[in-house]
């Protein structure tokens, strides 16, 4: 009885931590776990998409792909600096890790944004071929 309820309480567990996991990356066109859809990422930026690096403005300094801008989803001016863009262009969103990325679609998503990719976190971003610059 104990080793049944220890192995559907590790079941639950495991559900429940990697429907967290996918919750916390994002939205849109965003695979499981932290690493992009790079060929997405690709295809996307390809088509002519805007690189959106969210993270803070010192990450950014630290290294960033070239040619992203930088709005940081934390800042109080972020809904403002979306509101800037055109809803209707394509979007590839990173930051370090997916996390905040997912967190900025969601946003944009709300705000009326539909053509967005979850590029991940830069690392996802240099593996699909966009390296990083400073």
């Amino acid at each position: 009885m104990r080793s049944r309820l220890s192995s559907l309480l590790l079941a639950v567990g495991l559900t429940l931590g990697l429907s967290l996991g996918l919750a916390a990356c994002g939205s849109s066109d965003t695979t499981a776990g932290s690493t992009a859809d790079t060929s997405a990422v690709a295809d996307a930026i390809d088509g002519g998409a805007t690189i959106v690096d969210v993270r803070t403005p010192e990450e950014f300094a630290d290294g960033h792909v070239e040619g992203a801008v930088n709005i940081d989803v934390s800042a109080s001016t972020f809904a403002e600096e979306i509101a800037a863009l055109d809803p209707e262009a394509a979007y590839v969103v990173y930051c370090r890790s997916g996390s905040r990325a997912g967190a900025a679609i969601e946003q944009m998503t709300d705000a009326g944004f539909t053509d967005l990719v979850n590029g991940g976190g830069l690392g996802d971003m240099e593996d699909a071929g966009y390296p990083a610059t400073s």
